[in-house]
């Protein structure tokens, strides 16, 4: 089974040969690696260019911010499924795309999706806490709940039908497309358990207050977009990244 794996990219020279090397150093054999690079005006570029035919397809340009470029990756990529891993992210170990295109296989499923680790941003080895996502129910987005998306991969043909990402919002456009595959068109799911990505802390979404409200804003704007959920609905989905790091007092509060 072929898989497409897209990384997103800006500015990111600290980060992006851990991206790449944690792809490369996959076992399946079958993986599409395509890099989508904003114009960096930093080391990116040669970094990226430093591993060779390792990377598929690239590119390096302007583009309408982050669910643009996540946009551009879609039209690229050519494998039966596809999932994202950003330039701050890293695979968990080497067989992680072996577990997802077996599990795809093996389950006859539309998508699926593991567990993540979060790490600290300079200290990719420092482990703060970890998601442990669940079995699937649909029923369980009413309260808050959602697959994390670094670990989640859709059959392309379902892209193709029901869209990529909608580039109106700046934050939220993973969760919006959530919504709209797991809930509104209700395509099929599988939990595969285990640690499938590392994310290193301090992403877009939670930096500042400011951008932590507009995600707030955001995740609301996406239900009224796709006909879902209710006050309690929103106030458990905002309490969640609080409660993933209550073990971790020293990331709350430095």
């Amino acid at each position: 089974m072929k898989i497409s794996i897209i990384t997103v990219c800006f500015n990111s020279e600290k980060t992006i040969g851990d991206t790449i090397r944690s792809v490369v150093s996959q076992t399946h054999r079958d993986i599409e690696y395509i890099v989508v690079d904003g114009g960096s005006s930093d080391g990116t570029p040669r970094i990226i260019r430093s591993f060779g035919d390792k990377v598929a397809r690239w590119t390096s340009e302007p583009d309408g911010g982050l669910y643009d470029a996540m946009n551009k990756g879609l039209s690229m990529a050519t494998g039966e499924a596809l999932g994202f891993l950003h330039s701050d992210d890293i695979f968990a170990d080497p067989t992680v795309i072996s577990c997802v295109a077996s599990s795809m296989l093996q389950q006859k499923t539309d998508s699926v999706y593991g567990d993540i680790q979060y790490v600290d941003q300079l200290d990719s080895e420092k482990i703060l806490t970890y998601r442990k996502s669940g079995n699937y129910h649909r029923y369980k987005f009413w309260f808050g709940w959602s697959p994390p998306h670094p670990t989640f991969y859709m059959k392309r043909s379902l892209y193709e039908k029901y869209g990529g990402f909608d580039t109106n919002f700046s934050i939220a456009g993973d969760y919006d497309a959530m919504l709209r595959y797991l809930v509104r068109f209700r395509i099929s799911s599988y939990y595969d358990p285990g640690i499938r990505v590392r994310m290193r802390v301090g992403g877009v979404s939670n930096r500042t207050m400011k951008n932590v409200r507009k995600k707030w804003a955001e995740d609301h704007r996406a239900m009224q977009k796709n006909g879902f959920g209710n006050p309690l609905t929103h106030f458990l989905k905002s309490m969640r990244p609080v409660a993933h790091f209550y073990r971790s007092p020293k990331y709350l509060f430095e």
